[in-house]
C-alpha cells in the first residue's frame, strides 16, 4: 500500500504520536501542523516514530542483531513447545482431550498450509511485535476446522455501542472490507495493553531504544566505511612540491584508503614526518553505547543476557537458572495469554468447565539425562520411600511406551518384589 492510500484509507482513535503505528490508528482527528512536522516521515515510511527522527519499521527492527535474536528466541520457544488441550473428569483425573477438534487443531494441522509449530511461531511473532495476533475461525461441521492467520495491521478492533461487544474490521490486499464479529476470531493480545481491546507490541514500546540502536549503529558502520577517523598529522618542514603532493594522494588513495588497510606505512618524501593524533575516548565511547543498546533491549524484551549472546556474563552451572528465569519473567505471561485466548475464543461456555489449554513448559527444563534419573528415582519411591508418581508415568515422561505392570506405585511394593522401569 502506498504512503497516499495509507494517508487516505487511514482510520483510528486518535492521532498517533511517538511510538505509535502510522496508519493503523482507529477514529480520525485532525493533525496540527507541528503534529505533522513530526509524525509525516514516519508515516510515510509506515513505522513507528521516536526522538531520533528515525521511523523505526519492522524490517529495521529485525534487523538490529540483538532485538532480531529476541524476538525470534522468544517466537521460536512458544511454536516448538507442545500445546495440548486439557479435560478434566468428574473424579479428578485429568487427561489429553485428543478426541476433541480443538486439540487437532493446536497438536496437529491448524490449517492446511502451517504447521502447530510454524502457526504459534507465526502468532506469537505478531503479538510480539505488533501487540496483537488474528486467525480467522473457518467453521466446519464439528466446530472450527481451521485457524488461518489474519495480518495485524489490516484489522481493527472497535467495541460496539448498543452492547460493548468486540467487532473486528478487516481489510485485506485484495476485495471488500470485511466485518467480523464476536466469535469469528482468535485473538492473541500482549499482557500490555492502553485501551483494553488491543495490545501494546514492542516496536511501539520500544521506539525510542529501536530507534536509538539504529541511529548508533549507522554512525559506526559510516565510519568504519569511509574510514573518516584521523589517526595523525603528516608534516614537512618546506611543504611539498606539487609532484611530491600528487604522488602522495594517488599513494594514499590506492594503498590507505578504507577501513582494510588501517595499519600500512606511509612512504614519506622532502622530510616528511608523521605526528599522531593522542588517543581519543571516541571508539570507547561508540562501544559503550552499543552495549547499552544490548542492555536496553534485554530490558525491553525480558530475554536474560546470557541467551542475547553476550559474552561478558559467566554462564558456568547457572544454565538452569537461565532457563528458569526466561520462562518465569519472559515466558510465562505469553503461556498464560496463549491458554487464556484458547480457553475464550475457541472453547464453548460448558466446555470450559471440563477443557483447559496448557503449555508443557517442562520440556525447557528437562536438563541432563542425569539430572533425570535422579528426579524420577524420588518421584518413583521405592519400598520404604514415598514417591508420587507411577512407573509408567516416568515413562511417558521419557518417551516411552507404558508396561502392565507400571501401574503400581514403587511405594507400595514389598522387599522381595522386582522393580522395573
Amino acid at each position: 500500500m502506498s504512503w497516499a492510500e495509507r494517508l487516505f484509507s487511514w482510520t483510528g482513535s486518535g492521532v498517533p504520536n511517538a511510538g505509535t503505528a502510522v496508519g493503523v490508528a482507529p477514529a480520525v482527528q485532525a493533525y496540527s501542523v507541528e503534529n505533522l512536522k513530526r509524525e509525516m516521515p514516519a508515516f510515510m515510511a509506515g513505522g513507528y516514530a521516536n526522538k531520533t527522527g528515525r521511523s523505526v519499521t519492522e524490517h529495521s527492527a529485525m534487523a538490529n542483531a540483538t532485538f532480531g535474536r529476541a524476538v525470534r528466541l522468544i517466537a521460536s520457544t512458544v511454536g516448538m513447545l507442545p500445546l495440548n488441550l486439557m479435560s478434566r473428569a468428574a473424579d479428578g483425573t485429568i487427561a489429553k482431550a485428543a478426541g476433541h477438534p480443538v486439540h487437532r487443531l493446536l497438536r496437529t494441522a491448524p490449517n492446511a498450509a502451517q504447521t502447530p509449530t510454524e502457526f504459534k511461531a507465526y502468532m506469537q511473532g505478531r503479538a510480539l511485535l505488533y501487540g496483537d495476533a488474528y486467525a480467522y475461525k473457518v467453521p466446519g461441521v464439528k466446530g472450527v476446522q481451521a485457524l488461518w492467520p489474519l495480518d495485524p495491521l489490516r484489522v481493527t478492533a472497535e467495541r460496539s455501542e448498543s452492547d460493548f461487544g468486540l467487532v473486528w474490521k478487516y481489510q485485506p490486499r485484495k476485495g471488500q472490507a470485511r466485518t467480523f464479529g464476536a466469535g469469528e476470531l482468535l485473538h492473541l493480545r500482549s499482557p500490555w495493553s492502553r485501551d483494553g481491546l488491543t495490545g501494546e507490541g514492542l516496536l511501539a514500546l520500544g521506539a525510542e531504544v529501536l530507534g536509538l540502536a539504529d541511529a548508533v549503529d549507522e554512525s559506526a558502520a559510516s565510519i568504519l566505511a569511509k574510514a573518516a577517523n584521523p589517526g595523525g598529522l603528516l608534516q614537512v618542514p618546506n611543504g611539498l612540491s606539487a609532484e611530491a603532493y600528487a604522488r602522495l594522494k594517488q599513494q594514499w588513495n590506492e594503498q590507505f584508503d578504507g577501513s582494510a588497510n588501517a595499519g600500512k606505512w606511509i612512504v614519506g618524501e622532502e622530510g616528511m614526518e608523521g605526528k599522531p593524533f593522542p588517543a581519543s575516548g571516541r571508539e570507547a565511547e561508540s562501544v559503550a553505547q552499543r552495549k547499552l543498546q544490548v542492555e536496553e533491549i534485554a530490558r525491553l524484551t525480558g530475554i536474560p543476557r546470557p541467551l542475547l549472546m553476550v559474552d561478558d556474563t559467566s554462564w558456568g552451572s547457572g544454565i538452569e537458572q537461565l532457563g528458569l528465569f526466561l520462562i518465569t519473567y519472559c515466558l510465562m505471561p505469553w503461556f498464560v495469554a496463549w491458554e487464556e485466548a484458547v480457553a475464550r475464543d475457541l472453547l464453548s461456555e460448558r466446555e470450559r468447565e471440563t477443557h483447559y489449554a496448557k503449555f508443557n513448559e517442562a520440556a525447557l527444563l528437562r536438563g541432563s539425562l542425569k539430572d533425570q534419573a535422579e528426579f524420577l528415582a524420588k518421584a518413583l519411591g521405592g519400598p520404604g520411600a514415598t514417591g508420587f508418581m507411577k512407573p509408567n508415568e516416568a515413562r511417558e515422561k521419557m518417551d516411552m511406551n507404558p508396561e502392565p505392570w507400571g501401574e503400581q506405585p514403587g511405594w507400595l511394593q514389598g522387599d522381595g518384589d522386582a522393580t522395573q522401569v
